[in-house]
């Protein structure tokens, strides 16, 4: 899948706003930087209204804004040319397959995200896993719903969750999914292509969904009918 690549250039104080109304339309992912940020549209979302809004918002916030197109066979130069590994103190590191392994922490994960989503060092990823070291998986059943590389769902596994199952609408993750899992040697995780729809089973005792906030919201009943009692649903977007 192809995908456009928003280069946002602003002030400190204006990132989080702009990405919470760029959130949304049709953009899905954003990499802040101390700069201003990244948003990222497939290419069949893209139309000429993402120009318009951008020019819309430029009238009340001051940024610079450019995009390139970034076909799926350049996707992996991409990450490899800037996918630095994450360090979330003592807890977990994520890495690559090409780096060195983490020594200095209790779980080290390698991810290799391909044209998948999620590696940990945009916020919303690094913030559900910092939270997942409070919670107790032990002999749990997790679904991680919106699971781009899977990470979310390794990391649950490797804190002692027994059965786990995975769901995501793109290809890219689907397959990133299954591959990561290999590499971590995680094989208690089921992942499935497609929506929530594709998870018929139900008492989950945790639910991971970091996906984007429009889904989130229109997917909150269906993820809460599909919880045990006082089960736990952890969402970021």
């Amino acid at each position: 899948m192809n995908y456009y690549q928003y280069t946002i250039l602003t002030s400190p104080e204006n990132i989080e706003i702009l990405i919470a109304l760029l959130s949304d339309t049709n953009f899905e992912t954003f990499e802040e930087s101390e700069q201003g940020f990244k948003a990222y549209v497939q290419e069949i979302l893209h139309s000429p209204q993402m120009d318009e809004t951008l020019q819309t918002l430029s009238q009340d916030f001051a940024f610079q804004y450019s995009y390139v197109f970034i076909p799926y066979q350049n996707w992996n130069e991409i990450w490899e040319s800037n996918f630095q590994p994450l360090i979330i103190e003592d807890f977990v590191g994520v890495r690559a397959d090409f780096h060195e392994p983490n020594q200095n922490v209790l779980y080290d994960l390698v991810i290799n995200p391909k044209m998948a989503f999620g590696t940990g060092h945009h916020e919303t990823t690094h913030l559900m896993m910092e939270h997942m070291k409070t919670i107790d998986f032990q002999n749990t059943k997790v679904l991680d719903y919106g699971c781009g590389t899977g990470i979310l769902a390794i990391l649950a596994a490797k804190l002692g969750a027994t059965r786990l199952q995975a769901v995501d609408i793109e290809l890219p993750s689907f397959e990133s999914t299954i591959e990561n899992c290999i590499i971590n040697e995680i094989y208690n995780v089921k992942a499935y292509l497609g929506d929530l729809s594709k998870i018929h089973s139900k008492q989950f005792n945790v639910i991971l969904a970091n996906i984007t906030r429009n889904i989130i919201l229109e997917s909150l009943p269906a993820l809460y009918s599909k919880l045990v009692p006082k089960g736990l649903l952890l969402i970021s977007g």
